[in-house]
């Protein structure tokens, strides 16, 4: 079946602080549907971008390793869900509800494994 990610943005000063109850119920109430569903593989919140380093293979082979974001962009993924669904459009309805209940934007990618022999489960 194939795989999509369905990634939340949020802004680089994002404050958790204004998740309320009711939405943190909505997120918990989403996550319980996809695992009912078979659809949800795996989910992650992700730290603050200030978190992240960076890095960049240079031309002498060493690799620069830097604070921060790789991009330089005023929203950063916040969490992501990697979904099993029979195809784009059941991907794109989780991300619906996704957008809604997390009150942001949201991103669903389709998974290639073009880069790849065999997909985890040892398929094609």
């Amino acid at each position: 079946m194939p795989q999509y990610l369905v990634a939340i943005y949020r802004p680089d000063d994002y404050d958790p602080s204004v998740e309320s109850k009711a939405m943190m119920e909505e997120i918990h109430a989403l996550n319980r549907e996809m695992v009912a569903a078979g659809a949800r593989k795996f989910v992650a919140a992700l730290s603050p971008v200030n978190n992240t380093k960076s890095l960049q293979a240079q031309p002498d082979g060493k690799v620069l390793v830097t604070d921060g974001s790789y991009t330089e962009t005023k929203e950063h993924v916040g969490g992501f869900w990697m979904l099993e669904a029979a195809d784009l459009n059941e991907a794109l309805e989780w991300g619906r509800r996704a957008a809604v209940a997390c009150r942001a934007p949201v991103e669903v990618r389709p998974i290639s494994y073009a880069f790849f022999d065999r997909r985890p489960d040892g398929s094609n």
